[in-house]
């Protein structure tokens, strides 16, 4: 919205700072961050008042989590809060890659927050049936892929960049929007996994978002684009500022939901900003380096569906308990030691996924 301020601009006055994404992308970072810091404990003294018992812990979860009773969740409200307001003010309302990954994210939170607000008001783990969300999750999916194809430059619409195969295409043709469906959907159910300690999954989020926000500015711009060997897709350039707005409103929330949690960021959080990343890695043609950077999340993904299907076969599980942050839990590991050994190795995973953007 304040982008328009550039035009009163004559080239060396302070509006013309509005006309350069970094400068936008630095301003809506602070702007999340500020309303995550004045709003978050209101949010969270209201969340209390209506939740009263706050969120059911399992029943065959880890004995260390039931001191956790009475905490509320929906927490991600703060960071959709946050991120939505500096965005709309902050990025070109006319980039339709901004609002592709908008929908997208405020539709996956609608999502969690319907599954959140079952589990509050019915005080149980189960919250929407896996199969609503999931269908609902693929229409809405679909819709971003088939968008995402339709805005894309025609050489490269309904393609598969391959990392470390400079300009090699993989041509999916109406497969691309299937394929997309996976991604999007994949990403969002594996952040939501992940979402299982407090701040574990917030701080590989934000380690991946800036990650990928650093390639949506790369490959935006056609002089580092061609530089690096990577596809050029225009107007990526502006997700830079959503991503800027995310890391500052995720660190408004890890603020609150750091250990011990005053609240929890809840299915609302989780599946909304899985769903975000998801999104920018299909806008920016870099889904498989979404697996890379988002490593993490694929492996506890993984580890559920490993433990699933082999309990099924043999009626033995492969892990103490999924996902594979419990496993460690049951091991013996302390809560903190999982979290930060598991932000460690999504920034690892992070920098070899911008390696990526070299070796080509």
């Amino acid at each position: 919205m304040l982008y328009w301020l550039a035009q009163f601009s004559d080239g060396g006055d302070i509006f013309n700072l509005f006309r350069y994404i970094t400068f936008r992308a630095g301003a809506a970072f602070f702007t999340a961050l500020i309303f995550g810091f004045i709003f978050g404990q209101p949010l969270i003294n209201f969340l209390r008042r209506k939740q009263k018992k706050g969120q059911p812990i399992r029943e065959d979860g880890p004995q260390t989590h039931f001191v956790k009773a009475g905490t509320p969740t929906m927490g991600g409200l703060l960071i959709l809060s946050a991120l939505l307001v500096s965005t709309l003010l902050w990025a070109r309302l006319d980039n339709p890659y901004v609002w592709i990954v908008l929908l997208v994210t405020y539709a996956f939170g609608l999502i969690g927050f319907a599954d959140d607000y079952a589990k509050v008001t019915k005080q149980t783990t189960a919250g929407l049936s896996s199969r609503t969300r999931f269908l609902i999750g693929l229409v809405i999916a679909a819709l971003a892929g088939a968008a995402a194809a339709w805005f894309h430059p025609d050489d490269l619409t309904g393609k598969l960049a391959l990392p470390f195969l400079n300009e090699t295409m993989l041509n999916l043709g109406i497969f691309f929007v299937p394929f997309s469906m996976v991604v999007i959907v994949g990403a969002a159910n594996a952040v939501n996994l992940t979402d299982g300690l407090d701040g574990l999954a917030i701080m590989p989020v934000m380690i991946a978002a800036g990650t990928l926000g650093v390639i949506a500015y790369t490959v935006g711009r056609v002089d580092f684009a061609e530089y690096l060997g990577v596809n050029y897709v225009p107007g990526t350039g502006e997700l830079l500022i959503f991503v800027a707005a995310l890391i500052g409103g995720g660190l408004g929330f890890l603020w609150y939901n750091a250990p011990p949690a005053a609240v929890f960021m809840g299915d609302t959080g989780s599946l909304a900003l899985g769903g975000a990343l998801g999104a920018i890695a299909v806008v920016t043609k870099h889904e498989i380096v979404l697996a890379i950077v988002g490593g993490l999340f694929v492996v506890e993904a993984l580890s559920v569906i490993i433990q699933v299907l082999y309990f099924k076969r043999t009626g033995r599980r492969v892990f103490l308990m999924a996902p594979i942050h419990h496993h460690f839990e049951k091991k013996g590991w302390a809560e903190p030691q999982i979290v930060i050994r598991f932000w460690i190795i999504s920034l690892i995973l992070a920098l070899i996924g911008l390696a990526t953007l070299k070796l080509r």
